[in-house]
């Protein structure tokens, strides 16, 4: 099953081999490989199949959005999952059903019973699978190396999708030729069946004790959300991410269309093509290293764009074999600097204790916005034919470069993003119950007269690592009576919530609090409050009532 790339373009190539000195990701990176080649042709066969059964633009385009769309319905409810229970187990599970439902979908091809409907459901059933499946896959990654060579582990990873992107579609083209339709879906099947027994063999290192109850499913999902919408380095990748993916749709769903009836191509020449897509995504990561380096991640991203416009034109303009893989070559090498870049930016927002989650929001947005463009491209082509939807789309892509380029990516050093456990537990009179709330947490500053405006702005950074890690509300108030007695207060849902604060603090938070602490006059004192018992209220109503923007004074 291909599994969403997770690269980091920092390592170079020889240290990208690195983590393969060790066993179990060794082990898991050979059956990877297979499977994913197993799965890349199952894709390149479903496309070419579906050209067969209705060769309409938009029809074909549902082949795109059915392997897109699950990953956008259930992205975040798998990060929930991913963050919540075992993931090997999870994986094992999920690796099974996959290969049941493959091998049933290839038995209904081989008897001539898969029409337009069962392909697009049995496409959508398969993604869903593999959509609950990839956060957790992603956040396996660090159980398998040690520190040292997570970093080479994402950029193995890397190749390895990119490999496997460069022979399964080739290969789809050849077994088609040679043993009929059914083949490519009878080998993905069978592909799976190494992942399914390292994953058997395999056994995580166990993980340290947490004296505090697992996250319901709902509360985690909103925690994800939560987190992403208070983090302005993860909004900024995923508005970037929607301006490159939703223009670079377009070839994905329509490159099917393209090889049969706009070159009169056969199934070798699909496979070539989306063979030419990969190969140069194989050099693309290669380069990456040096474009990030010379230009910065926002500029690698903008460059990305301008490569997937300049490919789409050409799409368009293809007469002939020789453009389309021009093309197709202009395209892989964008799409890999861009996704991999938007991949490392996601990835270094986010902290341990909410990384499936984040990663299966921006996973959402990815998909998501590879779906509606697919479903668009098609409806464009439909209409006005395939050339012209190219261009549109190219023209697209421009449009989008120039909205989104004020969202700068992140390119400075790494935040520590580590929990920094600093915050003192809580003095309690009395045992308080974990779902006892709302909770309101004050904290109460002596500023200077001098150092009011810098201590204000310093706080308000601090707004966003407490609603980040819990709070649904926060203010500032300062004293009418003494100027320079400010008051910070923060809400949440539960006791339990804010215990699961302590824990979620990161030591980028803690830098941020010394800083603030030099501009003050004594040390800040903290209270906790609860709510009293017979007068609780629907933290909710509060929201409602409060409000979310935080008012500095």
């Amino acid at each position: 099953m291909v599994q969403p790339e997770n690269e980091n373009a920092s390592g170079t190539t020889s240290a990208s081999w690195i983590s393969l000195r060790y066993p179990a990701f060794r082990y898991l990176w050979i059956v990877t490989v297979v499977s994913n080649i197993g799965s890349w042709m199952y894709g390149a066969a479903s496309g070419w199949l579906m050209t067969s059964l209705n060769a309409d633009p938009l029809i074909v385009s549902l082949v795109q959005v059915a392997n897109s769309l699950p990953l956008f319905l259930f992205a975040l409810p798998a990060g929930a999952l991913a963050d919540i229970f075992d993931k090997r187990r999870l994986i094992l599970a999920l690796e099974i059903l996959t290969t049941v439902f493959s091998a049933l979908f290839a038995i209904l091809v081989t008897m001539q019973l898969v029409t337009p409907t069962v392909l697009l459901w049995f496409l959508f059933l398969i993604a869903a699978l593999g959509a609950i499946e990839s956060p957790a896959w992603q956040a396996i990654v660090p159980l398998l190396v040690p520190a040292k060579a997570l970093s080479s582990a994402v950029a193995t990873n890397s190749v390895g999708v990119n490999v496997s992107r460069v022979l399964g579609p080739a290969l789809a083209g050849i077994v088609i030729l040679s043993l009929g339709i059914a083949a490519p879906f009878w080998l993905d099947a069978f592909s799976n069946l190494g992942v399914i027994a390292v994953m058997i063999w395999w056994r995580p290192p166990a993980r340290p004790g947490h004296a505090l109850p697992a996250e319901h499913l709902s509360s985690a999902m909103r925690a994800g959300l939560r987190y992403v919408r208070n983090n302005p380095r993860l909004r900024a990748t995923l508005v970037r991410a929607v301006g490159f993916f939703l223009p670079a749709s377009a070839y994905w769903a329509l490159l099917p269309l393209v090889a049969r009836t706009q070159l009169h191509g056969g199934p070798t020449l699909y496979g070539i093509l989306l063979g030419a897509i990969g190969a140069s995504a194989v050099g693309g990561a290669f380069l990456l290293p040096r474009l990030k380096a010379k230009s910065g991640a926002s500029w690698v991203v903008a460059a990305g764009q301008v490569g997937t416009g300049v490919a789409l034109l050409l799409f368009g303009l293809a007469n002939n074999a020789a453009v389309a893989v021009l093309a197709c070559l202009i395209a892989g090498g964008s799409w890999i600097n861009v996704l991999a870049t938007l991949n490392v930016s996601a990835q270094t927002a986010l902290p341990d204790w909410v990384r499936g989650r984040g990663l299966a929001i921006y996973v959402a947005v990815f998909f998501g916005t590879m779906s509606v463009g697919s479903i668009f491209w098609g409806f464009v082509a439909q209409h006005a034919g395939l050339p012209s939807a190219h261009f549109i789309a190219a023209a697209g892509a421009i449009l989008a470069l120039v909205v989104t380029l004020r969202w700068k990516l992140y390119a400075g050093p790494q935040l520590d993003l580590t929990p920094s456990m600093h915050w003192p537990e809580p003095v309690l009179a009395r045992a308080v119950p974990d779902d006892v709330g709302p909770v309101m947490v004050t904290v109460e500053y002596r500023v200077a007269p001098a150092e009011r405006e810098a201590f204000l702005a310093g706080v308000a950074r601090l707004a966003h690592g407490r609603k980040r890690d819990g709070a649904y509300d926060w203010r500032i108030f300062e004293d009418t009576a003494h100027p320079g007695r400010l008051l910070e207060t923060f809400l949440l849902d539960s006791w339990l919530e804010h215990l699961r604060q302590h824990q979620r603090v990161t030591n980028a938070d803690r830098v941020i609090e010394e800083h603030l602490r030099k501009l003050l006059q004594e040390p800040p004192r903290v209270t906790h409050y609860v709510a009293a018992q017979g007068t609780e209220v629907d933290p909710h109503e509060i929201r409602g009532a409060a409000g979310a923007r935080p008012h500095v004074l």
